[in-house]
């Protein structure tokens, strides 16, 4: 897995922007994408690099562990980011809005842990799980992962 960068006439041009320095470095570009490429050079997309969470050196993208969870029957809608962790750099937590009739509690935790264990690689579990009523969401509906650990009521 790495950072997906491309050279040529395309790409970000912002001449007179601080992005500049960011996007384009050495005359390439940085597509702020995460990539994996296979034996035979085909590029397989997995994330936005801000979206990547390593945790215990491992790469985890926030979308696939999303996929999984939206698989479990109490799941109406999740977010996944990276929170940090002493001894692992950070860990992957889960922000769920559950289906109604669903429960929250330890022993629905530990379904939801068990189920993405079994669907995804385990390493890629949420090891933090929290229930909310709502997602930070845009006005096109858009998921603001970056929302998920600000404090309440800023």
């Amino acid at each position: 897995m790495g950072r997906l960068r491309v050279k040529g006439p395309t790409g970000c041009r912002y001449p007179a922007d601080a992005r500049q320095k960011s996007y384009v470095n050495d005359g390439w570009n940085y597509t702020g994408d995460a990539y994996r490429m296979d034996a035979d050079g085909y590029f397989y997309y997995h994330a936005r690099t801000d979206d990547m969470i390593i945790s215990a050196g491992y790469n985890i993208a926030s979308p696939e562990v999303e996929d999984a969870l939206m698989q479990h029957p109490a799941v109406a809608e999740c977010g996944v980011v990276g929170v940090p962790d002493a001894e692992r750099g950070q860990i992957v937590k889960a922000f769920i809005v559950l289906r109604p009739g669903a429960q929250p509690g330890p022993e629905l935790v530990k379904s939801i842990q068990d189920f993405v264990k079994q669907n995804i690689a385990p390493y890629k579990y949420p090891r933090a799980v929290s229930f909310v009523d709502t997602l930070p969401r845009t006005q096109t509906g858009k998921l603001q992962r970056f929302k998920l650990n600000e404090p309440v009521g800023v």
